[in-house]
This record gives C-alpha cells, sequence and structure tokens, in this order.
C-alpha cells in the first residue's frame, strides 16, 4: 500500500509542477474562473484532466501506436495554433466590451464546460511527448512498475496534481476579480497577449520543426529533460518506491 502512495505521490509531484507554467489550458481556466465564476472553471479543469489522463494511459501501453500517427499529431498541432490565435482574438475583443460583457465568446460559449475543457486539452498534442519523457524514466528508474496497480495509482496522482495546478489559476482567477472590480477588459487584454504569445511560440516550434512529431520522433530528448528534472527531485522529494 505504501508503495502505490509513492507512486501516486510521483505522479502528483510531476504533474502539479508541469501544470505551473503558463499554458493554454491553466490560463483559460483562469478566465473562465475571473468571468463565469469557480464552478464553471472546475468544470472546464475537470474535462482538460480526463483527456490528460488518456493520453497519460497511451503513452505507458500505446506509445509505438501514437508515433505512428503523424499527421494526427500534425492536425492537432496546427488546430492547437489556430485555437490560441482564436483565443488571443476572442479576449482582445472582450476587452472592447463593457464589464457585463467582458466573457471570452470561446470560453464563454453555451459548450458545457465539461467538454469546452476535454476537447480543448485532447487537441494539444505537447502533453503526449512530455509524457512519454516522464513514463518512459520514472519506469526505467523503477518509480513506477508496468503493473496495472501502479498504473492507477499514478494516473489517479497526476489527475489530482493537474486539478491542484489548475485551482491555483482558479483561485488566482478570484483574487484578480476581487481587485480588479470592473476593470475586467485589462484582464482580458492581458490573457489576450499571453494568448498570442503562445500561438507565436507554437508557430516558432511548427516552423522549426520542434512540434509534437519531432518531439515524438526523438524520445532522447525528452528522456533527457525528464531525467534532468527527476535527478534534482530525488533527494529532496521523491523516493524510489523499493519493496519493503
Amino acid at each position: 500500500m505504501l508503495i502505490l502512495v509513492r507512486v501516486l505521490f510521483t505522479g502528483l509531484l510531476v504533474s502539479f509542477i508541469g501544470s505551473l507554467p503558463l499554458g493554454t489550458l491553466n490560463v483559460a481556466a483562469m478566465q473562465i474562473s475571473i468571468t463565469d465564476g469557480v464552478k464553471a472553471a472546475i468544470q472546464f479543469s475537470i474535462g482538460s484532466l480526463l483527456a490528460e489522463i488518456i493520453y497519460v494511459r497511451l503513452s505507458l501501453v500505446a506509445m509505438d501506436w501514437i508515433r505512428r500517427q503523424v499527421r494526427l499529431l500534425l492536425f492537432f498541432d496546427w488546430m492547437t495554433l489556430a485555437l490560441l490565435l482564436a483565443l488571443a482574438g476572442s479576449s482582445f475583443y472582450a476587452a472592447t466590451l463593457p464589464a457585463s460583457h467582458a466573457g471570452n465568446p470561446i470560453l464563454s460559449s453555451t459548450l458545457p464546460k465539461i467538454l469546452l475543457g476535454f476537447l480543448m486539452s485532447a487537441i494539444n498534442p505537447v502533453q503526449i511527448p512530455f509524457w512519454f519523457g516522464w513514463s518512459s524514466v520514472l519506469l526505467a528508474k523503477g518509480f513506477i512498475e508496468p503493473k496495472h496497480s501502479h498504473y492507477n495509482a499514478y494516473i489517479i496522482g497526476i489527475g489530482i496534481g493537474t486539478f491542484l495546478g489548475n485551482s491555483v489559476f482558479i483561485f488566482g482567477g478570484q483574487l484578480v476579480a476581487s481587485a480588479i472590480s470592473n476593470n475586467q477588459s485589462i484582464v482580458s487584454g492581458v490573457i489576450g497577449v499571453v494568448f498570442l504569445v503562445s500561438a507565436g511560440w507554437q508557430l516558432f516550434r511548427l516552423l522549426q520543426k520542434k512540434d509534437a512529431v519531432h518531439r515524438m520522433n526523438n524520445p532522447k530528448e525528452e528522456k533527457n529533460k525528464a531525467g534532468e528534472k527527476l535527478d534534482k527531485w530525488e533527494s529532496h522529494w521523491l523516493k524510489k518506491p523499493h519493496q519493503d
């Protein structure tokens, strides 16, 4: 039982820290929290983490199949770019509206938030090579073993970690909302800039062949990144789950 708790904590830690840098999903969750409330943002977050844990499961048992889906991954990369541009444009448009109508037209649509979060996460292929790298390193170093019980504990930990990471942005968004009062247009403008910069970075990666397809076809790069971080964390937070 203690081993599974350690496996769960490992997945939670990797996922939580990986969720903290500004990204499409956590920034979207923050904007939804500001304009639509905490409940809607939590539903969005649950939908996004459901897609993520599906990708993690595939990274554990079907990575060879995923690596062969070159056209699909490339399509998702371009879809992510289009989505980021649309979110940026929607945020800039929201910044021009009165405070009472300052919601992002895409994020505040009538689509159920849990479905919106799932779809936005599902077309974001960057998490596939990320989790492939981490899962490969954790398996190689013995932090998780190729067992269903370990996989399940690992995935549960990832789900909790992602939710906690998104909660930082969700409740941080509430603090921002209480501070800005009727100046939501400023926040919409700032978030629009974040989405636009993210779109620029996504385009740069596509043009430089540093997209998800490249990262999947060069797994050593992802493993090295994960391995370096794991070495730093191991002495501080992680202890390899050996059998007692």
